[in-house]
């Protein structure tokens, strides 16, 4: 029953407090949704906000000091609907297309365009910008989200991203289905970053980055830019003022002098699956080693990556070398540095191709069954105002004590190893020559000059450490971190130090301490610079002087096992006045090669790795210049003495052919059983005798006479066990343009005990000449 309402028109459900039924009820529900959407419409209309941009949004984007340009640019929603926001410079009008949409947005000057347009949701889009006589579509880059996750983010806060080649830089990709180009760069300390490059006519105005929380990495991903772009980043430093800067993680750059960053995208297919499956099947230093230095730009001037890799394979491998360790080939503005003063850390240098180029010149190599080391250099950068100098307008990559930054002797500045992201720049740079370009091992160069807080510094001119100690404890840190990384990430690759000093540990694991208190620093490697030092010394004397000076040869064998030795004849040893190989020996031209002959031949016997620089294999008289490279005509048949250096370099593919074929040269390298004197104090001979080992006990007996003559039935002690001693090698060969003084036959021992041996035998030396023999 329906109650009635009463006389006075009182609602009767509030006086009987009963619920109203049926159509009453309904009628009242409809209206009162009809009036709330009424009063949400008029309220809408009533607080819509204005689209444009407002005034410090527009200062902030003019001045290049937007932290979030895609708050406020693209499409957002806001009351009254969807607000597009739009800056582009020199544009004469811009039109939002979405669907069958055509939305012409308001000039709102400098370069800001904007509407409001009552939409619920933001669309898809795309952009219609007119300029004077043309109209482009592209896609809007502020309507994407970032790029990097928050793991990318993480890690790189951390210091931690092993591959941080993959979240930084340039990278064309796929975004939202859209192709373009991420950019991404840490710069912690700048207001603002801006791209810039030939797709925007060099003017990043229009195409400022975000900044991803506290992480110091700025963000954009631009549609429509692709492999092969230029761009730099233009940041806006703490002061103000705005800087070019090429780009820390480019993966290419232009060819210098110019100093553009390049986009990169590599389609490169590796043929070398056999060479790396096989690369780790035995530790380097119980491995063959025998390297070939080369610097790429000078090998054979004017040449490609990919012609090099036509010549530089066949060649190494015909010597019978196991390596070949580059020089620098990381990005560097002036040649005459040779590499090592690098500011494209990421990029293989483009004045030989592009990195697919050098891709292909490793890949020839491996193929080739020949190891690629590459010079590698964290140690210090030069001060270009583009690149990593002052980044992003203070000290960023370098220390920020002006006296633990600045290099005292190359006027470069040091890398700050304690700073975490620094190191994580460095470690991720080992691991991507490594992982990206397939190298083998790296030798770091400058090590020493890392190692310790007074290197080349004055007192006063240096600060101790927590401990009042030379030690720099942050760069210990850094390479046990970095050779700890590399060997974990990348099996049978080996690390290599150029180090110079008596530092405790350069090649123990870095969690075995040493009597130093230090962990070892996990180098694979040491280049053994003392030997190097003391033995071309030694053979710089004229003869009748080197019995003086025997220690010089023989003191080697007192550390020999201290650390893995690589013997060195580098590049270094052989410029700036120090003369070539050849050149440093004394006496007339027969004898300046037949001293050269005859130390290859003691170096190659000696325990430890060699390495030879390009040029030395065929006694080239002149030192090297990068500026025309080795003098190859002196192998030309048409050359008077061509002989003479053909000798030389058929005596070096003698010796690596050997040796590779000996496991008592290499495989107890750094073992004392792998060693014993046979006779290393006969000063007044100048000789030298020893046994080399391997694994079971096989040996190779290397007899060295420094003496300008030839000492027959010349006694030494040998073990009793070995019926006949066979000569493999002779540097005193004809062929190799020696006298040819030397042992036809076999050597059979006589009871007569010598040299503290039970037996002896009695072979002819040559003069100025090495001897290897081994049991027939």
């Amino acid at each position: 029953m329906t109650p009635r309402p009463s006389s006075s028109g009182t609602d009767p459900e509030k006086t009987t407090g009963k619920n109203t039924t049926g159509k009453n009820t309904a009628g009242k529900k409809k209206a009162g949704k009809k009036k709330a959407e009424e009063k949400k419409a008029k309220t809408a209309k009533e607080i819509a906000v204005s689209p444009a941009l407002d005034a410090g949004d527009r200062e902030r984007l003019l001045a290049g000091t937007h932290h979030d340009p895609h708050a406020v640019l693209g499409a957002h929603r806001v009351p009254g609907g969807v607000a597009f926001r739009a800056f582009r410079p020199y544009a004469l009008a811009v039109t939002v297309l979405s669907g069958e949409l055509r939305i012409a947005l308001h000039d709102d000057g400098d370069g800001f365009f904007s509407g409001l347009v009552p939409l619920s949701e933001v669309p898809v889009h795309r952009l219609l910008v007119a300029y004077e006589g043309t109209e482009h579509e592209v896609e809007d880059p502020y309507r994407f989200l970032p790029t990097l996750g928050e793991l990318d983010l993480h890690l790189i806060g951390e210091g931690r991203h092993e591959q941080l080649w993959r979240a930084l830089g340039a990278h064309p990709t796929a975004h939202d289905g859209v192709a373009g180009t991420r950019f991404a760069v840490w710069a912690p300390n700048a207001r603002g970053v801006r791209v810039a490059g030939g797709f925007n006519f060099w003017d990043g105005t229009g195409h400022p980055m975000r900044s991803l929380g506290a992480t110091g990495v700025w963000e954009l991903f631009l549609p429509g830019v692709g492999a092969g772009e230029l761009y730099k980043f233009e940041i806006t430093r703490p002061d103000g003022s705005r800087t070019f800067r090429a780009d820390p993680l480019a993966r290419r750059t232009e060819v210098p002098p110019a100093t553009s960053s390049v986009v990169h995208a590599s389609t490169y297919t590796w043929g070398d699956g056999e060479w790396l499956a096989r690369r780790a099947d035995a530790p380097a230093h119980e491995a063959p080693m025998s390297v070939y230095e080369v610097h790429l730009p000078s090998w054979r001037p004017g040449l490609t990556y990919r012609e090099l890799a036509d010549q530089l394979p066949s060649y190494v491998a015909d010597l019978g070398f196991t390596h070949v360790e580059l020089m620098p080939v990381a990005e560097h503005p002036f040649g005459g540095s040779w590499g090592y003063q690098v500011t494209g850390f990421y990029a293989p240098t483009a004045r030989l191709g592009d990195p697919d180029d050098f891709k292909y010149l490793v890949d020839r190599l491996h193929r080739a069954g020949i190891g690629v080391l590459m010079d590698w250099v964290p140690a210090h950068f030069p001060r270009d105002d583009w690149a990593l100098a002052e980044f992003d307008g203070r000290p960023l990559y370098e220390h920020s004590d002006p006296l633990r930054a600045a290099h005292p002797d190359w006027g470069t500045l040091e890398f700050d190893f304690g700073r975490r992201e620094v190191r994580n720049f460095l470690v991720a740079n080992a691991v991507y020559w490594c992982e990206e370009f397939h190298i083998d091992g790296l030798r770091v160069d400058a090590v020493a000059s890392m190692l310790y807080l007074d290197y080349s510094r004055e007192p006063g001119r240096w600060t101790p450490n927590e401990h009042g100690g030379r030690e720099n404890l942050d760069a210990v840190a850094f390479l046990q971190e970095m050779n700890a990384t590399v060997y974990r990430r990348v099996p049978g690759v080996v690390t290599v130090a150029e180090e110079s000093t008596a530092w405790d540990g350069v090649t123990r694991a870095t969690h075995h301490k040493g009597p130093s208190g230090f962990g070892g620093l996990g180098f694979g490697l040491k280049w053994n610079m003392g030997w190097m030092h003391d033995s071309l010394e030694y053979m710089s004397r004229e003869p009748v002087h080197r019995g003086y000076h025997h220690g010089e040869l023989t003191f080697s064998m007192v550390y020999a096992y201290s650390e893995n030795y690589v013997l060195p004849i580098s590049h270094d040893e052989v410029v700036h006045g120090k003369r070539s190989l050849v050149s440093k020996m004394p006496g007339d031209w027969w004898q300046q090669r037949a001293n050269e002959r005859a130390y290859l031949g003691y170096m190659w016997a000696h325990p430890g790795k060699q390495l030879l620089f390009m040029g030395q294999e065929f006694a080239q008289g002149a030192e090297w210049s990068e500026a025309h490279g080795p003098d190859w005509w002196l192998l030309d048949p048409e050359y008077g003495a061509s002989a003479d250096h053909r000798g030389v370099r058929d005596l070096v593919r003698d010796l690596n052919a050997v040796y590779r074929a000996t496991p008592a040269l290499w495989e107890r390298d750094t073992h004392p059983s792998g060693f014993a004197w046979v006779v290393g104090d006969a000063a007044d001979d100048d000789v030298l005798a020893f046994l080399r080992l391997d694994a079971d006990g096989t040996p190779l007996l290397a007899v060295c006479n420094f003496a300008p003559v030839v000492r027959s039935d010349y006694r030494l002690g040998v073990p009793d066990e070995v019926p006949a001693w066979h000569e493999v090698l002779n540097t005193d060969a004809a062929r190799y343009g020696g006298g040819d003084v030397g042992n036809p036959d076999p050597l059979k021992p006589e009871a007569q005990g010598w040299h503290g041996r039970p037996a002896s035998i009695r072979p002819t030396l040559p003069p100025l000449a090495t001897v290897w023999l081994r049991p027939a």
